[in-house]
C-alpha cells in the first residue's frame, strides 16, 4: 500500500504528517515504528495523523503516534505542524482551526508571521491526573505548587512539578541543562513504575523570570530537540512554583517557543516548516525492517 506524506519540524521536534482525509490509512503500531526509523525508515519522533472530525464541533480529528508506535493523548509541536499541513495541502482555510485529539478540542492559529499559534487546552496538577501513585511519599509546597520526591535508587531522588496537558509531565529544575544527566535521569523518570502511563521527564534551567532553558525526554520517544507539552508544563510548573511570570521564552535545542499562561489557559507560540514530500510502501518498509531486526 502506498502512502502520500509530508516530512515536517517544529523547532527541531520532527514529524512525518499523513492525510487521513483523502487516502486510507490503517495506522498500527508496526507501521508507525517502521516510519519513525531513522535507519531504514523515513524518521521521526512522531507520526502524525490528519482525519475527519468525529465530533461536530471540531474541524479535524488529529492523532499522534510516537516513535515507539504507542499512540499518545496530545503534541503541541506536532499541533503547529498539524495547522500548517492543513492549510499547505488545501484541506482547509479555516483560521484558528478546531482540533479533535484524544481528550478533547484544542484551537489552532496560523499567523502572518509564519509563527503558530495554539490553545493547549485544560491542565491539570492533580497526581491521579496523570496517574501517579502518591502512596507513602511526603509532598512539599513550593509557592502554589506541589513538589513530590522520586526515588530513582542509585541516581538519587529528584523533585518533580506534576502537570497533565492532556499528557502527563513531571518537571524537575535544574542550574544547568547541558550539564543535566538527561541521558541516565530522564528515561528512570520515564518509566518510573510510580507513573502508570509513563510520564515526560522534563529538565528547567531558570534563566530569569521569562526566560527558561529546557530539555525533555519524551515518554516513547526519547529526547527531542523540543517539546511542545513540554515547554508549556516546563512554564506552568515555574509559575506556580513562583520562579516565572507569563509571558515565558523557552529556550529548547531545536529553536525558541513562546508560552503564555494566565492561570487558565494556556498558549504556546512557534514556528511549523515543511521538509519535503514523498511517497513510501509502507507494507514494504514494514517487511523490510523485520528482516533488519
Amino acid at each position: 500500500m502506498i502512502w502520500n506524506f509530508t516530512k515536517m519540524h517544529g523547532a527541531g521536534n520532527d514529524f512525518v504528517v499523513l492525510d487521513g482525509v483523502r487516502q486510507t490509512i490503517d495506522m498500527t503500531p508496526e507501521r508507525a515504528r517502521a516510519l519513525a526509523d531513522r535507519h531504514f525508515g523515513v524518521g521521526a519522533d512522531q507520526i502524525l495523523l490528519v482525519e475527519p472530525a468525529t465530533r461536530p464541533d471540531a474541524d479535524f480529528r488529529y492523532r499522534i503516534f510516537n516513535a515507539d508506535g504507542g499512540e499518545v493523548e496530545h503534541c503541541g509541536n506536532g499541533a503547529r505542524c498539524f495547522v500548517r499541513f492543513v492549510h499547505e495541502q488545501g484541506l482547509s482555510d479555516r483560521n484558528p482551526l478546531r482540533a479533535e485529539i484524544a481528550t478533547g478540542v484544542i484551537v489552532l492559529d496560523e499567523g502572518d508571521d509564519a509563527q503558530v499559534t495554539v490553545e493547549m487546552g485544560a491542565t491539570r496538577f492533580d497526581p491521579p491526573a496523570l496517574p501517579f501513585d502518591t502512596d507513602g511519599l511526603s509532598s512539599r509546597q513550593q509557592h502554589d505548587d506541589t513538589l513530590w520526591p522520586l526515588d530513582l535508587g542509585a541516581s538519587g531522588t529528584v523533585e518533580l512539578s506534576l502537570v497533565a496537558i492532556s499528557n502527563p509531565h513531571a518537571v524537575q529544575v535544574v542550574d544547568d541543562v547541558d550539564a543535566a544527566p538527561v541521558g541516565i535521569v530522564g528515561p528512570l523518570v520515564e518509566s518510573h513504575p510510580r507513573f502508570a502511563r509513563r510520564v515526560n521527564a522534563g529538565f528547567m534551567q531558570v534563566i530569569d523570570t521569562h526566560a527558561i532553558r529546557l530539555r525533555v525526554y519524551e515518554r516513547g520517544a526519547g529526547e527531542t530537540l523540543a517539546c511542545g507539552t513540554g515547554a508549556c508544563a516546563a512554564v506552568a510548573a515555574g509559575i506556580r512554583r513562583g520562579l516565572l511570570a507569563s509571558p515565558v521564552r523557552v529556550q529548547t535545542r531545536g529553536g525558541v517557543l513562546t508560552v503564555a499562561w494566565d492561570g487558565a489557559q494556556l498558549r504556546m507560540t512557534g514556528p511549523a516548516e515543511s521538509v519535503f514530500a514523498g511517497q513510501i510502501d509502507i507494507d514494504k518498509l514494514v517487511f523490510s525492517l523485520a528482516l533488519n531486526r
